[in-house]
């Protein structure tokens, strides 16, 4: 998330959660929410990478860290219903 400084990334890390929660059908408290969002920023700035998709700016690292978001809660999903 480059561009968008600590306190963006914060915000944008709440909205990707939030967003991704809406999107997947989920139910999440607000820290939980951060929490997936900043991981999911994470997980969307690594796949980004690896396709070599380069982003700058809030716009563009609201949507790769809510696909991620959504990558994270699909993922955890998987682990779930296995276990």
């Amino acid at each position: 998330m480059s561009g968008v400084g600590f306190f963006g990334a914060i915000i944008i890390g709440l909205l990707a959660g939030w967003i991704a929660e809406r999107l997947m059908k989920r139910s999440h408290s607000l820290l939980t929410n951060l929490v997936v969002g900043l991981i999911g920023a994470l997980l969307g700035g690594w796949v980004a990478g690896l396709l070599g998709f380069g982003y700058r700016g809030f716009m563009p690292s609201l949507v790769v860290s809510v696909l991620g978001a959504m990558l994270l809660l699909f993922l955890l999903g998987m682990v779930r219903r296995r276990a």
